[in-house]
């Protein structure tokens, strides 16, 4: 049996490093590492002499220095429907969904459409060093077939769900409670668990659901407990607003979600700007999971997310970083990074690059409830990497004649990359970037 010996610096985390260059026993750095597969899975990690010199061993070895290789990226928040959305001209959130999304989300009925873009998307995560995304499709079953098809094809590790949603959208993009319900019974049967696939549960966001949809939702998630749960919560004012008037019951937003039993330990609540301190409470306490979306967060107006405040709440908020494209502006985890940085500076949080490369690797991986499976080069995990080049441009050159240590580099990346950074991405042991053909 041939196996892979991926030979380069290889940096790879278990734990958050939260004291930065300090924490060396929250992650593993080695100069000349490599990084053993075998049928998708890691098998080993350790220096390249020692597992080179191994006896009677049939090893295909591809050298990557002096780029540094590590776990694929994780994206925990996008919306493939939305490719031909990003950079659209609007003021906030309500009127970029009337006049943009909610208008190309409705091409996802036409035949073709939902197959084109599908393969679109994966293209460009592969060609920024994503290898797993949790994302929305469109309110039609034919997007997440699509979706799931494709990644199935090219072996990738997803999550993607059908959104529901039965007003206040066009009538081209709603379903019913019960129908919503039906095809996501449908969807979950033919596609939870079926090679590296998993469902998730997605109302759009509390404005464009009943509360008879909301309640189907929470039937779903009292029915497959393993299911991951994704939606909206907090984005913009006018939005918290509007929920405010059609559940006034509600005590809050947040409490829209607990009354229907959709918090819990794998959901996915993207933006989490405008929380109260008792929402706060709420999030922490089912374990639930609140997603920085920064160039969403910017490009929209929406607000900054504030991470110290989500961190001081004890039990502690779990969180996760995404592109959201396409209210975001960049499918990289670089860019984003980059943008969350800033985010973060301007209201005087520190973010170390060393947490920063933690958060798109195990931490998001933690966040989905993956880790063991992705985010890290423990064996036995599904051997999704990429491989990072420090000089893929003209100026990164230049100033990487300046850096002297990893943590600086990782922040030259961070700064100044994109996907030409991103010199090769392997999924499930296979080299997927250098075979793309566009």
């Amino acid at each position: 049996m041939t196996e892979l010996l991926l030979r380069g610096r290889i940096l790879t985390f278990h734990d958050e490093p939260l004291a930065g260059e300090t924490s060396p026993e929250a992650f593993i750095y080695l100069e000349d590492g490599a990084l053993l597969v075998r049928d998708g899975k890691v098998v080993a990690l350790d220096d390249y002499a020692r597992l080179r010199g191994g006896e009677g061993r049939n090893v295909e070895v591809i050298d990557h220095h002096p780029h540094l290789i590590m776990p694929g990226f994780i994206d925990t928040h996008i919306h493939y429907p939305q490719m031909q959305v990003v950079g659209s001209y609007a003021g906030a959130l309500m009127e970029w969904l009337n006049k943009y999304t909610f208008v190309e989300e409705q091409k996802f009925s036409n035949q073709g459409h939902p197959e084109r873009i599908a393969s679109a998307l994966f293209d460009e995560l592969i060609r920024h060093g994503t290898t797993t995304a949790a994302a929305y499709c469109s309110v039609h079953k034919a997007s997440v077939q699509a979706f799931f098809t494709e990644a199935h094809r090219r072996n990738m590790r997803m999550i993607a769900g059908k959104v529901m949603m039965d007003r206040n959208a066009p009538p081209g993009l709603l379903d019913t409670a019960q129908s919503g319900y039906d095809d996501s019974k449908a969807l979950i049967d033919e596609w939870h668990g079926k090679g590296r696939q998993l469902y998730a549960i997605t109302p759009r966001f509390a404005p464009t659901s009943t509360p008879e949809q909301l309640e189907m939702s929470g039937t779903l998630v009292r029915e497959h407990p393993e299911l991951h749960v994704q939606t909206h919560l907090c984005e913009n004012n006018a939005e918290i607003a509007f929920v405010a008037e059609l559940f006034p019951w509600s005590r809050d937003y947040t409490h829209v979600y607990e009354h229907y039993g959709l918090l819990g330990p794998k959901t996915l609540l993207g933006h989490c700007i405008h929380l109260t301190d008792a929402e706060i409470g709420a999030i922490a306490n089912s374990a639930s999971v609140a997603v920085f979306c920064p160039t969403s967060n910017l490009f929209i107006g929406s607000g900054l997310f504030d991470l110290a405040r989500l961190r001081a709440s004890d039990p502690q908020v779990r969180t996760a970083i995404a592109t959201d494209i396409g209210g975001g502006t960049s499918y990289s985890m670089l860019r984003t990074l980059d943008e969350g940085y800033k985010i973060l500076n301007i209201q005087g949080q520190r973010y170390h690059p060393l947490r920063s490369f933690y958060q798109v690797t195990l931490g998001n991986a933690r966040a989905l409830s993956l880790e063991g499976n992705i985010g890290s080069f423990v064996p036995g995990a599904e051997a999704d990497c990429v491989v990072l080049n420090a000089r893929a441009t003209p100026a990164m050159r230049i100033r990487m004649e300046t850096v002297e240590t990893l943590v600086e580099e990782l922040f030259l990346m961070q700064t100044m990359g994109d996907d030409r950074t991103i010199a090769e991405v392997y999924v499930a042991g296979r080299a997927a970037k250098s075979t793309l053909t566009s």
